[in-house]
């Protein structure tokens, strides 16, 4: 019986993330081989926690939104995290540039970028990061444990595997 059919929800791992941060950069084979290895059975959410340091950030945590809305959430956070350095120079011109790359409404991003309509998930998001503890980027949340990638991401996808596979297993048990 597969796990859509049991009704059953799939695991979640939260992924504390901004989009102009190098480490953030870092993670994304980590995060494709997540995705690659459970597919749908690991249900995989970026949440927003930018840094002051990074003045686009949270400019770029809007925009992903935005990417999200139109379908194409995590292809445009691949895209931006390829290019962090881009990002630092373009700020929000090269935000709606990489939309206009990946066939999304460029207009409809500038426009959301200028009404602000996705603040208040962004805050929602560092708010919610804030009370559990989260202090730097990529962290990770899953069964209630966090793992912070800010100082190494050294067996960090070991040890979310480790984590995903229990609750997997308690799930079938």
């Amino acid at each position: 019986m597969s796990d859509s059919s049991s009704g059953r929800a799939a695991p979640v791992l939260d992924v504390w993330c901004e989009l102009q941060c190098s480490d953030c950069r870092d993670a994304l084979d980590d995060l494709r081989a997540l995705r690659a290895r459970y597919g749908d059975r690991l249900e995989l959410r970026l949440r927003h926690f930018p840094l002051e340091k990074h003045k686009h950030a949270f400019a770029a945590a809007q925009a992903f939104e935005e990417a999200a809305g139109q379908g194409q959430g995590w292809a445009y956070a691949e895209a931006v995290l390829g290019r962090v350095a881009e990002l630092d120079r373009g700020g929000e011109p090269f935000l709606v540039e990489v939309a206009r790359e990946l066939g999304l409404d460029a207009e409809e991003f500038d426009t959301a970028l200028i009404d602000g309509r996705h603040i208040l998930i962004v805050d929602a998001d560092q708010a919610e990061g804030r009370a559990i503890g989260v202090t730097g980027t990529p962290t990770y949340v899953i069964g209630g444990e966090r793992l912070d990638g800010g100082k190494s991401q050294e067996g960090l996808r070991e040890r979310v595997e480790g984590i995903a596979d229990r609750l997997l297993a308690e799930q079938d048990g």
